[in-house]
């Protein structure tokens, strides 16, 4: 499970510079950062649902 967290969280960082590239190379020219930005988001989602999940079927302690 923390294999999984951690490459998804490695994916987020990675769209939001893939992102910034675009932002910084494309100058608006075309809607290739927003589309990065929205992997991000979605990606940045989906570990939100899979930590909670994990948490309440007991995969996750609570307290350390």
């Amino acid at each position: 499970m923390k294999i999984v967290i951690i490459l998804l969280l490695l994916a987020v960082v990675g769209s939001l510079f893939a992102g910034l590239y675009f932002v910084y190379k494309d100058k608006g020219a075309s809607n290739r950062a927003v589309i990065s930005l929205t992997i991000r988001i979605a990606l940045s989602a989906v570990v939100f649902l899979i930590l909670i999940g994990s948490y309440w079927l007991g995969l996750v302690p609570g307290r350390l």
